[in-house]
């Protein structure tokens, strides 16, 4: 089974080498790795170069975009400048952050859930984060929800999809559309993927707002962003963050804002996102 890897960095030199170092020593190695070299100022770009002269199928993709480090169109964008120089030749495409360090055998048992199911269209591990010297499951991880981090499609899923939308949510989006597809989602509580720099460490105040209108752009509507937005402010222990979460949706709604998905394609996602809820209240 034949696995391409793209790989967006902006900045990265503290953490990539790791996550290159940990795909070259898999039982199952991926055909292709691309890195996406994001604006980085740092040594990013001559790290991934002294993988690139020992590895033929890892290249770098040098790229200029903002500075800010931003979720959704910027990662996006710079996925689709990897994407763009690799062939069709794929089974299974991933999406992965320059941060992660992972098992051995993660490509492999990934390969051995696509094998064994023609439905599954996106399957991963899970996330662990190191605090007080031990390696904890990161509070954002959830059995149905494939973490933005660690994205693998099987190809016709991905295709029906549309690919990657590059907004912010393209990571909830993606998962929402398989299932109107009628793809199946996996998560592997047994691969533990070291996630080195936890989520959102490093976003600025601007991202907060795309939350919100990534809430919109998914038709969710006023009550099930409400609800979502108190969640995750929860989660994260902010009342703030339910303020600007709130603030963008409301500022996307008053700005006629274009949707990511379709009116048939919003009703799905309405009435999924109700039955998951409803469903953890029995």
């Amino acid at each position: 089974m034949n696995f391409y890897i793209i790989i967006p960095a902006h900045n990265e030199e503290i953490y990539i080498k790791q996550t290159l170092v940990s795909l070259a020593t898999q039982t199952l190695l991926p055909k292709q790795v691309v890195v996406v070299n994001d604006n980085s100022t740092d040594n990013t770009q001559r790290l991934v170069e002294g993988f690139t002269t020992k590895y033929n199928w890892i290249s770098l993709v040098n790229t200029v975009s903002s500075d800010k480090h931003l979720p959704g169109s910027k990662i996006i964008n710079a996925f689709y400048k990897g994407y763009e120089t690799l062939d069709s030749d794929y089974d299974v495409i991933c999406k992965f952050d320059a941060d992660l360090i992972f098992p051995e055998n993660y490509l492999e048992e990934l390969a051995k859930h696509f094998q064994g199911n023609d439905k599954l269209g996106m399957a991963s591990g899970f996330c662990f984060i190191e605090e007080n010297n031990e390696w904890i499951l990161e509070n954002l991880t959830r059995k149905d929800h494939i973490r933005g981090a660690l994205k693998a499609y099987r190809k016709n899923c991905f295709l029906e999809i549309g690919k990657l939308k590059p907004s912010m949510g393209w990571d909830t989006v993606d998962e929402l559309l398989a299932q109107f597809y009628n793809w199946e989602i996996l998560t592997d509580e047994n691969l533990h993927v070291k996630h080195l720099k936890p989520t959102g460490k490093s976003y600025n105040k601007a991202s907060k707002y795309l939350q919100g209108e990534a809430m919109y752009r998914m038709r969710y509507g006023f009550l099930i962003t409400l609800i979502s937005a108190i969640k995750l402010a929860c989660k994260k222990r902010s009342f703030r963050l339910f303020k600007d979460y709130m603030s963008g949706f409301f500022k996307a709604k008053h700005n006629k804002t274009e949707p990511l998905v379709t009116e048939e394609q919003g009703i799905f996602i309405r009435k999924l996102r109700w039955n998951g809820m409803l469903g953890k209240l029995k």
